[in-house]
């Protein structure tokens, strides 16, 4: 597990909400609060859709919304003159993409081992961070998964061109 203090906050932001960069990890969780606090819960609900539908939007094997889904919905809650007061976003690696992380570490580790590889995002008046999780299904030792995930958040980062300070 890493911290990593963001340093350009309006950049940051502006590739969060306005860009397409986030868009692929899926969104357990959210809290956005302004002059109101909102919750939002990534857990897709099923039964609200259609088998047709879930078919047609590829739901039929996810747990939790993408970003981009929900994207547009925290855009409204957060633009405007004011700054929110805090938020923070609960992401996940989607599965195709903790399997993409498994095979290029060459990892011990299989799917079903994992969880989830998290990602959290927490603004506040002392800033913005991100800090990295792993949740496993297995107790283990082995730290590698660990770190692999590390790195590969601070590479996608760079590759955004998000400047960011290991704390």
């Amino acid at each position: 597990m890493i911290s990593l203090q963001i340093k350009d906050i309006k950049s940051f932001m502006n590739r969060l909400l306005l860009q397409p960069d986030f868009d692929a990890f899926l969104l357990v969780e959210g809290t956005v609060t302004t002059s109101n606090t909102f919750h939002i819960d990534g857990h897709i609900k099923p039964d609200y859709y259609s088998k047709e539908e879930q078919e047609a939007l590829g739901l039929m094997n996810r747990r939790f919304s993408l970003w981009q889904e929900i994207r547009p919905f925290c855009l409204e809650l957060i633009k405007g003159k004011r700054t929110p007061l805090n938020f923070r976003f609960t992401f996940q690696l989607s599965p195709g993409n903790t399997e993409k992380l498994l095979k290029q570490t060459e990892s011990v580790f299989s799917i079903q081992d994992i969880n989830g590889l998290v990602l959290n995002i927490h603004y506040d008046s002392a800033g913005l961070f991100c800090t990295t999780a792993v949740s496993l299904s297995l107790f283990t030792m082995d730290k590698s998964l660990e770190r692999s995930w590390d790195q590969m958040v601070q590479k996608f980062l760079l590759r955004q061109n998000i400047a960011f300070t290991l704390l």
